[in-house]
């Protein structure tokens, strides 16, 4: 169990996919996504999201993103945030999002 300091200490922020490409040097199929997060700025992600999504459907998608997560190499990309979402079965992952539009920037609590 942790407790609501600890918890406090994830910034999970709603941002907007802006841009999503293919990422074939991942080891997992996964897409690059970049993601607009109001005035905490642009910062790019590599999700595991391609058996759920296509990549026309993601862009104007709005996303929960844990963007205070130290930069992560993968590959020959630098991921900057962390992309939530929920396995619906094995290998198929179904993004976090917020039931209405909000904000780019607005942090979850």
């Amino acid at each position: 169990m942790i407790n609501y300091d600890t918890f406090s200490q994830v910034e999970m922020r709603v941002g907007t996919i802006v841009a999503a490409e293919s990422f074939p040097q991942a080891r997992k199929p996964a897409y690059k996504l970049t993601i607009d997060f109001g005035e905490h700025g642009m910062k790019r992600s590599s999700a595991q999201i391609t058996k759920v999504y296509s990549l026309e459907e993601l862009v104007g998608k709005q996303v929960i993103a844990v963007t205070n997560f130290p930069p992560k190499q993968i590959g020959p990309f630098i991921s900057e945030c962390l992309v939530c979402g929920f396995d619906r079965s094995p290998g198929e992952v179904v993004l976090a999002q917020p039931a209405e539009a909000v904000p780019n920037g607005t942090r979850m609590y």
